[in-house]
């Protein structure tokens, strides 16, 4: 049976006339006040010899202001009991603030001094350096990260999605003060920005607050959002028309994108002497505003997202018994995102189940699934769905998130009825049309000599 489970948010959206959205949703059952920010800018948006910048951007908001030094800051936040972070993703930066309600005016003074007087000291970004270069370093000896690297960088090419976050250990030494100052001046921008604020506040006492501690956040009124190549397969054409400055000059000359080269099955192997072989499996996948992102997550859920349910599991855990774990993922961003299979296994029985994988997503895009395991996936999808929500943190993270991708103040609310909208049809075709058996990229860590993994272009 289909779960009706609908989770209804009161939230009150209001656009500042700075260009600030602010997102608001009282509760009062607890005197805590949670707050995130999103900066609609991100890993995404930085120039390819400055990876790790926004990174960095984020990682320095936190240690020094105009007023406060970065050990003032810690000291202050520790001495309330509160907590304060900013970290960069792919899409954005967000910065959150968990504060209890007698500290909230301390707590807003301090969030608003990070956000709006950043010093970026030369001496906490040296520091800052080492700390990523010496963890960049350390995660050389884990499989799993090699691996993700590798397959990351070969699904996306050129494009920043294909980077790590952190950089690596030439671009990080070459991003200087100026470049974070510069970063940050340009897009750190109310009317860039998502404020979610869910606690205990009513709307006077949440404007009251934002007047005093954000009123002198300027808008910029000619401000454009940067411009951003395109994925692998898409138009040749940066997104928004003009190249921005820090990509002149690295495209293939005219009418050819950044991404001309036709995509093909590719092994990437990585020789480590190791007992087991970690395997990465998969392409291309989808936006998080693609139309068929519902009926994507329920054919995953099938396939290999669903625990103990899934095929995957099922088959190459449960019947064959040569892997602990065995999980598919879809992970979606605001301008694509990819699809991957992951698994450990013996050195020896690593094409095992390779073979075993490429099999199940030929079936699951021939032979489509059974209603029974299309309502499970939607009962467990909807069901699970309120777990994203049962904490104040998690909904202010939620409605930011929201916001940001254009899902509608609604959603929680309307996500059941999207899952339960999907049908077998649906499955069916977004398998055929996302799951690619021809042209996937493998990556395996391994001791390549007891592995013998075939060369694709051999089958």
């Amino acid at each position: 049976m289909l779960s009706s489970y609908a989770y209804a948010l009161d939230v009150k959206r209001t656009v500042l006339p700075n260009g600030l959205v602010v997102l608001h949703s009282e509760e009062h059952t607890l005197p805590i006040v949670m707050m995130t920010l999103i900066v609609k800018v991100g890993q995404i948006n930085e120039p390819a010899d400055k990876a790790g910048l926004a990174h960095l951007t984020a990682e320095l908001l936190t240690e020094g202001t105009k007023h406060r030094s970065a050990l003032d800051v810690s000291e202050e936040i520790e001495f309330m009991g509160a907590s304060l972070d900013a970290s960069a993703e792919r899409d954005y930066t967000a910065i959150s603030l968990s504060v209890l309600k007698k500290d909230v005016q301390k707590g807003f003074e301090l969030f608003s001094d990070i956000l709006l007087h950043p010093t970026f000291p030369k001496n906490e970004l040296e520091r800052k350096r080492e700390l990523i270069k010496g963890f960049l370093k350390q995660q050389e000896e884990d499989p799993s990260f090699l691996a993700e690297r590798a397959f990351r960088k070969e699904v996306f090419g050129q494009h920043p999605y294909g980077r790590l976050i952190e950089g690596n250990l030439v671009t990080i030494d070459s991003v200087t003060g100026q470049d974070i100052s510069h970063f940050y001046g340009d897009f750190f921008l109310p009317n860039n920005s998502i404020l979610s604020v869910v606690g205990d506040l009513t709307d006077d006492e949440l404007a009251l607050l934002i007047k005093r501690y954000l009123g002198e956040w300027k808008k910029a009124d000619n401000y454009h959002p940067p411009l951003i190549p395109p994925l692998p397969g898409e138009s040749s054409t940066v997104k928004g028309g003009k190249v921005p400055s820090h990509l002149a000059g690295e495209g293939k000359g005219e009418g050819e994108g950044v991404f001309s080269e036709q995509r093909s099955k590719k092994n990437i192997k990585i020789d480590r002497d190791l007992k087991q072989a970690n395997i990465m499996l998969g392409n291309l996948g989808i936006s998080r505003d693609n139309p068929d992102y519902y009926a994507v997550l329920v054919m995953n859920y099938i396939l290999g997202g669903g625990g103990f349910t899934s095929r995957l599991m099922q088959s190459v855990r449960d019947e064959m018994g040569l892997a602990y774990d065995i999980h598919s993922f879809f992970v979606s961003y605001k301008q694509g995102g990819m699809f991957r299979v992951s698994s450990q296994t013996k050195n020896e029985s690593a094409n095992t189940v390779i073979q075993e994988i490429l099999l199940q997503i030929e079936s699951i895009r021939k032979e489509g699934v059974i209603d029974e395991e299309l309502s499970d996936a939607q009962a467990y999808l909807t069901g699970s769905f309120p777990r994203r929500l049962d904490t104040n943190r998690k909904i202010a993270d939620f409605l930011a998130a929201v916001e940001f991708y254009e899902l509608g103040l609604d959603y929680a609310e309307k996500f059941p009825e999207y899952i339960n909208a999907v049908t077998k049809e649906d499955v069916l075709r977004v398998a055929r049309k996302y799951l690619d058996p021809e042209n996937y990229v493998l990556v395996i860590v391994a001791d390549q000599e007891k592995t013998h993994i075939e060369d694709p272009r051999s089958r």
